[in-house]
């Protein structure tokens, strides 16, 4: 662990901690993968690939989204835009006849990721010092399931549905901070990701970045290093917790 009086001035004044979730405390291909074949068993589907599908239907995750930002459509919560992004992955991939109930069932599999092996102790180290949420573009509902059933130890549920605004709008980040009756100075995003962490910088928040090398599989090529002098750069949750003075 870090002794405070040996952390880094500029984390002095930081009172919450609040992070990206898919990619950064989840493993979502992983997990949708593994909800791919179990679907697949179920519903008596073949040849259906659970890393291929996982992806495409993430690859829908950043173009549904922006119908929203760009004001295309009205607030729509991640939920159903997943809902949507999953009719068009299953036609692409050949999956037919499976009644809607069950696709709305087996689209809660982004509720049930599991957590990567660092994420739980390395929060439950921040939160002895820190106010901890998400800062996720999921929606309420699927962070207090995803937290209640892989044990992520939050103190509030924050993100896009409750500051109105997808990543990386500035009002994401601005609007969280002012959630918390925080300054943006005072509040440091922790992200897998460098796009996310530039947005969020030039609102003056800190920023945080801790690799997943393993987010997208074994063949990777973004996001495997820093891309800027971010605030704190730390191997994992655990280092964080250290590097945090927790």
């Amino acid at each position: 662990m870090t002794d405070a009086k040996s952390m880094d001035a500029k984390l002095m004044n930081i009172r919450a901690l609040v992070f990206d979730v898919f990619g950064t405390c989840v493993d979502w291909r992983t997990g949708i993968a593994r909800e791919v074949a179990a679907f697949a068993k179920t519903h008596g589907i073949s040849g259906v690939d659970g890393a291929k599908f996982a992806d495409a239907w993430r690859a829908l995750y950043q173009p549904r989204m922006e119908e929203v930002r760009s004001g295309r459509r009205p607030w729509t919560i991640l939920d159903v835009l997943h809902r949507e992004s999953l009719d068009r992955v299953c036609a692409d991939f050949g999956v037919k006849g499976v009644a809607a109930a069950a696709l709305d069932e087996f689209n809660r599999a982004w509720h049930r990721l599991d957590p990567w092996p660092d994420v739980i102790e390395g929060l439950a180290r921040l939160k002895t010092k820190y106010v901890i949420a998400p800062l996720s573009n999921g929606n309420v509902a699927l962070l207090l399931n995803m937290a209640k059933r892989a044990g992520l130890p939050w103190d509030a549920i924050l993100g896009a549905e409750v500051a109105r605004a997808y990543k990386p709008l500035p009002e994401s980040y601005l609007r969280t901070a002012a959630i918390l009756g925080l300054a943006p100075a005072q509040v440091m995003l922790v992200a897998a990701h460098n796009d996310d962490l530039a947005a969020a910088a030039a609102t003056d928040l800190k920023c945080g970045f801790v690799p997943r090398p393993a987010e997208y599989g074994p063949g990777q090529t973004k996001d495997l290093a820093p891309e800027r002098a971010w605030d704190v750069v730390a191997a994992d949750f655990l280092d964080l917790a250290g590097k945090m003075g927790c």
